[in-house]
């Protein structure tokens, strides 16, 4: 039988405590000058960037960083909107997923940001910059990841190799999805396992068609999930053996002797992403080009590579990482990317369409 099991926050990494708010560095902690709130995911996340990334960010430019646990999805959307109506910053600048970034441009929510003052934007990968209607940059690429098909190896011991096996009736009650049509992608991953691609989604005939084809796997789905940790545990003890989760959690479980795999299947994994932003409110603009600055550059994003476990917003080419590093977090196969902009033009329909006819 399908439960839905309703959220808690999206914590990226293994679903952890979230860690102290504050960064507690001595030489912090004596106050500097320049200062900067930063917000980033809760949980695991957090505490990597604390420890690996923010300390070292501050050595290098001596801003200081006061570190923000922020909820995910639209929760700090909300948040940065209401207090920017108030003239305050809850962060001056946070890590923003990418439909959140665009529903936040309708508000011009986002502070214009100068690539002059950003040395490698160049580097930053396309689909990582977002942009106002008129090119003003709103967002500049954080850190990406990967939702792959992940299954316990004890109940396969060969991996599938398509999103297809999420169709097969073997797989009867043995499968835990993402619950959001906003967040599991599985439209875009059903279009281009069956379709031919994304653009099938360009029409609501399409999405339908999709949706029906989707509709073809619920007898499948034991779990539609919110609570990450939860779905984790489930894959770790064999009880929903096969799903979709993200790459970069399930490598570490599996470092740490969990029998659980994350495999890229042929169509592509689907490639999600973080920007960061700044609110209108802030007063540290200045200091915010710094930073994200700092975070674009090569050394950085290894960095993050190794500490984080997030994929890179910059090329291969421009990283040292190693082939096996790389494929702890990243692919260099062609991804499946999200249709962002139908989560903002079409939210409501297709969260209406979502309910009656896939999670329903």
């Amino acid at each position: 039988m399908t439960r839905i099991v309703h959220p808690t926050r999206r914590s990226v990494l293994i679903g952890a405590a979230a860690g102290a708010a504050t960064l507690a560095m001595p030489a912090i902690g004596r106050s500097q000058e320049r200062s900067l709130k930063v917000g980033v995911y809760g949980g695991y996340f957090k505490d990597s960037f604390d420890e690996n990334v923010f300390p070292a960010f501050t050595q290098a430019t001596g801003i200081a960083v006061e570190s923000v646990a922020e909820p995910t999805g639209e929760a700090w959307l909300v948040q940065l909107e209401q207090a920017a109506r108030a003239g305050i910053a809850p962060a001056d600048v946070s890590m923003i997923s990418q439909v959140a970034m665009r529903k936040g441009l309708s508000t011009e929510l986002w502070a214009p940001l100068d690539l002059a003052k950003i040395s490698r934007s160049a580097d930053v990968l396309p689909p990582f910059l977002l942009r106002y209607p008129d090119e003003r940059v709103a967002g500049v690429g954080a850190v990406a990841w990967y939702i792959n098909l992940v299954t316990n190896t004890e109940a396969y011991p060969t991996a599938p190799e398509s999103w297809a096996a999420f169709w097969d009736p073997a797989n009867q009650g043995k499968l835990g999805l993402l619950a959001l049509v906003s967040n599991s992608f599985l439209l875009e991953v059903t279009a281009k396992t069956f379709f031919g691609g994304t653009e099938v989604l360009d029409t609501d005939e399409g999405i339908l068609k999709v949706m029906d084809k989707l509709a073809e796997l619920k007898p499948n789905v034991q779990l539609w999930y919110r609570d990450e940790a939860q779905f984790e545990a489930a894959l770790k003890s064999g009880e929903i053996p096969m799903g979709q989760y993200y790459h970069d959690v399930t490598g570490l479980a599996a470092s740490k002797g969990a029998p659980v795999r994350s495999t890229f299947p042929k169509e592509g994994g689907i490639s999600d992403s973080g920007c960061w932003a700044v609110s209108r409110a802030s007063e540290k603009l200045d200091e915010a080009h710094v930073f994200i600055d700092y975070m674009t550059q090569p050394a950085t994003q290894s960095l993050l590579a190794r500490k984080v476990g997030t994929a890179p917003v910059i090329a291969r080419s421009l990283l040292d990482l190693t082939d096996a590093e790389f494929a702890a977090v990243s692919s260099t196969a062609e991804p499946i990317v999200p249709r962002y902009d139908l989560y903002v033009s079409k939210a409501d329909w297709l969260n209406q369409k979502w309910t009656e006819l896939i999670v329903g």
